[in-house]
């Protein structure tokens, strides 16, 4: 599926779900972590030049040794105060099709359908069936008693005054997630950018995470993933907030790896566009290395590799695509 496709999915399914139902890096509250010892991951730059601002062309991996448990968090670009208006629309001008699903994209058909998972003081929780998607893998998500099947899109929604959010979706069927901060007043719901990949990386036609199941759990809210490929991970929302989105990331390891395979395998990836500075979901990394006493900043087609201790992919220039989307920044990386 396209990145617009995704976006416009998105955007539709939050409507519908509602009408039926500066520093980069200094000054932020962490989350906090008891157990394990910090370490640095290295990271890998996979970009590949495009004219399409509609198109998956960054792939950076993040790997380590061991890695048990880290933090994401969806950030305002340090530039939103200053920005009058948002530019979410697609952008498909450079691009060789005109837009929703992509011409090499397989297509599996369903029967569409949107389910209210859950609906509680604090949390909504909406399940998505499109009539086609370009997997075909159905994975179980259960929530509570119940178990449903052939979910695409799992939205989660913040209760803010009483009225759903959205702040967060993923796939169960290919492992992507996007995260956000609550959106400012003057940006309506604002925009997703980059979107993520944790656990074992496969590639089939494209990066994925292959999940066995799902489990929800509510308080605190959190997604429990099984990897067919072996290994778990616990995935819990922390702060919601226009300040920041966090995730608290807990990975149990791949047993079945030999030690060196596991260093080798990516335990994240972070998912872009970049066309140009200023027409791009990110556009620059920010990173602290072992030893550094402050970060450092390259423009992301000059980064081919780095060892971190955190590390934020995002945005100092206002970009004309998905102007108010966030930087993500990992960090908080333990053994």
């Amino acid at each position: 599926m396209t990145r617009t496709g995704r976006h416009r999915l998105i955007g539709a399914c939050a409507a519908a779900a509602v009408m039926t139902l500066t520093c980069l890096l200094a000054g932020m509250a962490r989350p906090a972590f008891a157990a394990g010892n910090l370490i640095a991951i290295d990271v890998e730059n996979n970009l590949t030049p495009t004219t399409c601002a509609e198109e998956d062309n960054v792939s950076l991996k993040l790997s380590g040794t061991d890695v048990a448990r880290f933090a994401v968090e969806a950030l305002p670009p340090p530039y939103l105060a200053s920005l009058q208006a948002d530019r979410s629309a697609s952008d498909l001008s450079g691009c060789s099709f005109n837009g929703g699903v992509h011409p090499t994209d397989p297509r599996h058909a369903s029967k569409a359908a949107t389910r209210v998972l859950f609906d509680g003081a604090q949390w909504r929780i909406v399940g998505i069936t499109q009539s086609s998607f370009w997997r075909s893998q159905s994975v179980p998500v259960t929530l509570g008693s119940r178990t449903f099947r052939g979910i695409h899109l799992l939205q989660v929604f913040k209760k803010v005054d009483g009225r759903p959010r959205e702040v967060a979706v993923m796939y169960p069927s290919d492992g992507n997630w996007r995260i956000k901060p609550l959106p400012e007043a003057r940006f309506g719901d604002g925009a997703y950018g980059s979107s993520m990949l944790i656990g074992p990386i496969e590639t089939h036609q494209r990066p994925v995470v292959d999940i066995s199941s799902i489990v929800v759990t509510t308080l605190p809210l959190s997604l429990h993933l099984k990897f067919k490929a072996g290994g778990s991970a616990t995935v819990t929302l922390g702060e919601v907030s226009t300040l920041r989105t966090a995730l608290d990331v807990r990975l149990s390891p791949l047993t079945s790896l030999t030690s060196s395979r596991r260093d080798r395998r990516p335990f994240a990836m972070l998912r872009s566009m970049y066309v140009a500075p200023d027409n791009a979901d990110v556009s620059e990394v920010t990173w602290r290395a072992p030893g550094d006493t402050s970060p450092r900043t390259e423009a992301l087609p000059n980064v081919t590799a780095l060892q971190a201790r955190q590390v934020r992919f995002g945005r100092s220039v206002p970009s004309r695509h998905n102007s108010s989307a966030p930087d993500l920044r990992f960090s908080n990386f333990r053994n």
